[in-house]
């Protein structure tokens, strides 16, 4: 068995949180870090007991204000293994090339003002899904605005 990596490394386990209008707007939020990298929220589980879902509805009220149970998000059950950037890992441990991600999704009826995070953050827009998938850094978060967009609109289409 592996001996557990030192609490200084973060855990390669995350989790990606869209958050989306009813009228198809998607928050946005541009890194401080790399300003040219726009994202969803996203943030690495804590070692230990703490769930996906825990994660997400942390994650989210530490990047944007919003709070929510973990009950009140949507699990889509997909995760995604990635390289991580070369930029980011020295949060690692030395033998960690790889993460997985858990993909979560959270309607608001509208847009609304987002507290950032200060230091991860430095602005954030709500765009449409096409330019939010124009826009997003990662591979990842394009297929889950695609996945999302997908499921939207074919929901939509099945309404009375």
């Amino acid at each position: 068995m592996a001996a557990t990596p030192p609490r200084a490394y973060k855990r390669p386990e995350s989790v990606l949180v869209v958050v989306y209008t009813r009228t198809g707007k998607v928050l946005l939020l541009q890194r401080a870090d790399h300003p040219d990298f726009w994202q969803s929220v996203t943030g690495s589980m804590e070692w230990g007991d703490e769930q996906p879902a825990e994660t997400a509805a942390r994650e989210l009220h530490e990047e944007t204000g919003i709070r929510v149970s973990p009950d009140d998000l949507e699990d889509w059950q997909l995760q995604q293994r990635y390289e991580i950037f070369p930029q980011f890992r020295y949060r690692y441990a030395p033998d960690v090339f790889e993460n997985t991600e858990h993909f979560f999704s959270l309607e608001l009826p509208r847009e609304q003002d987002i507290v950032l995070s200060p230091g991860e953050h430095l602005k954030y827009v709500w765009v449409s899904f096409p330019e939010a998938i124009e826009r997003v850094f990662s591979w990842t978060n394009r297929d889950a605005l695609r996945h999302l967009l997908k499921d939207r609109i074919g929901n939509a289409s099945r309404s009375p």
